[in-house]
């Protein structure tokens, strides 16, 4: 067995372990300040809504030796001071120039000019407009999405599990959502569709590794008031523990593909189009990963210790912790006068006086009679 893999079955067996939910403060206010950072990126800087979005036009060139730095600051001339996104095209050598807020009077002199500009003839340079309305359909369509996702989630929770980790499952998706919408916001990329369809997949990744979680609790926690020996916080960090390693491959298997999409797709090759669903997918998963651990669970363990019952659990296990150390310190305490009596002194250190008790001879009543025979 590889040595992650008997780590593994020790924090399932409870050999070993780290006391997530006795920390959970600290995880709370990590979790508060990076959604804080993430308003305020989104406050101050907002969203770069694609053309899908806010309107625009799409301008595809002939091949050109122009880069895509100089074909950028030519563009935005060129749009009166409009922000441009340039990409090539890896198989033709074209370039695809895409200029937000453009209508169609607007679009045919910045035809003209890209044209100039790069030397090929207007005839060559492809112009497609994108209508807001379009972008806008899809954004009503994903909230509505997004609506029903969350009331069906919510459901399933409350009539597979309880209330309680219907609400932590709720608090934890939209943490993974506000985090990523935030870190979008302050890395600039543009929302496009596929954005869109990136924030939807992360959900159902998050729920799934929360659920994981929450199933292992349930199970452990059943008949939970009929026991002494651990509080609910107890059992669940115990459950948090015991699914711990099966969290992490599931997370670093989904990322790795993702980031070879962002970093060496998006980043090395160029494939800008790319990044719009790979970084909502990497940023998600692993804020997905944390809230499983760091944030639903724990905020399970809160609202269950709030139940009278399991107020009373407590109580009983601390009572019988408390008697279990008493009587420990009990039993120390006559072993080391028992200690002290066979070395021959007595509690206060003094020494005994006189014979000591000699065991009885076990051939008593069989050998020969010491007097002489008559």
């Amino acid at each position: 067995m590889s040595k992650l893999g008997n780590i593994g079955a020790r924090l399932y067996r409870g050999e070993v372990g780290y006391d997530f939910i006795g920390k959970r403060k600290i995880w709370y206010g990590i979790s508060i300040l990076i959604t804080i950072v993430a308003i305020v990126g989104l406050g101050v800087r907002g969203l770069n809504m694609g053309i899908e979005f806010s309107g625009g036009a799409v301008f595809t060139t002939p091949k050109t030796s122009v880069s895509t730095s100089e074909a950028q600051h030519k563009a935005e001339s060129a749009a009166g001071g409009r922000q441009a996104v340039v990409q090539k095209l890896a198989n033709s050598g074209a370039l695809r120039i895409q200029i937000s807020g453009l209508d169609t009077k607007q679009a045919v002199p910045v035809q003209e000019e890209l044209a100039k500009d790069l030397n090929v003839p207007v005839k060559d340079v492809n112009t497609q407009l994108v209508g807001p309305s379009w972008g806008e359909q899809i954004a009503n369509k994903a909230w509505l999405g997004l609506g029903i996702f969350m009331v069906l989630v919510v459901l399933y929770l409350a009539i597979a599990f309880e209330w309680r980790m219907a609400v932590a499952a709720l608090v934890a998706l939209i943490h993974d959502l506000t985090i990523t919408v935030g870190i979008y916001a302050l890395v600039g990329f543009e929302v496009t569709p596929g954005t869109v369809i990136g924030l939807l997949t992360i959900l159902g990744y998050s729920l799934y590794d929360t659920v994981v979680v929450f199933d292992s609790l349930k199970e452990a926690s059943k008949d939970i008031t009929k026991q002494t020996r651990f509080t609910y916080s107890e059992v669940a960090n115990r459950s948090i523990n015991g699914t711990l390693v099966r969290s992490i491959n599931t997370t670093v298997v989904a990322l790795l593909p993702v980031a070879g999409l962002l970093f060496v797709g998006g980043g090395v090759l160029g494939a800008g189009m790319l990044n719009d669903i790979s970084l909502a997918l990497f940023v998600g998963l692993a804020a997905g990963a944390y809230s499983s651990i760091f944030i639903a669970t724990p905020l399970v363990a809160d609202l269950k210790e709030r139940e009278p019952q399991m107020k009373a659990l407590a109580r009983r296990v601390k009572a019988k912790r408390a008697a279990a150390e008493a009587k420990g310190a009990g039993q120390e305490d006559s072993q080391d006068a028992a200690s002290d009596a066979a070395d021959g002194e007595d509690e206060d250190g003094t020494a005994v006086v006189g014979p000591r008790r000699q065991p009885a001879s076990r051939n008593r009543g069989r050998g020969r009679p010491s007097g002489k025979r008559r």
